[in-house]
């Protein structure tokens, strides 16, 4: 793990990842906040890194609790940097408590970060 906590907003189009504001597990929760972490993987180009955020009971657009966020994608490079995190959103309030960050590369766990929105 190269980094976690506070991030700069994210251009999710871009090829470059957010830059970071401070190492923290404790994040305030405001409007486009951007939280997480950066992995760096090295030589393990075309491996497949599966991801999972579970979050606090939010509604998703139909009304339903969302379920965790889940993904997958292939290293692409042998010095491979991926972001994994996400934004506070509107409504703010039940985006607070505790979001759970996990990342396996190949099946193997190699990251796993609790961060508090509060």
């Amino acid at each position: 793990m190269h980094s976690h906590g506070l991030y700069a907003g994210w251009d999710r189009g871009s090829k470059e990842l957010p830059t970071l504001v401070k190492i923290t597990t404790e994040i305030e929760a405001a409007l486009d906040v951007e939280f997480g972490y950066i992995l760096r993987i090295r030589n393990a180009r075309n491996s497949q890194i599966t991801f999972r955020i579970e979050h606090p009971p939010f509604k998703d657009d139909e009304g339903e609790i969302a379920p965790p966020f889940e993904g997958n994608q292939y290293v692409k490079t042998n010095d491979f940097r991926f972001f994994l995190g996400d934004t506070v959103w509107k409504p703010i309030a039940d985006k607070c408590g505790e979001w759970r960050l996990m990342t396996w590369l190949d099946g193997t766990m190699v990251a796993d970060k609790t961060l508090v929105l509060i």
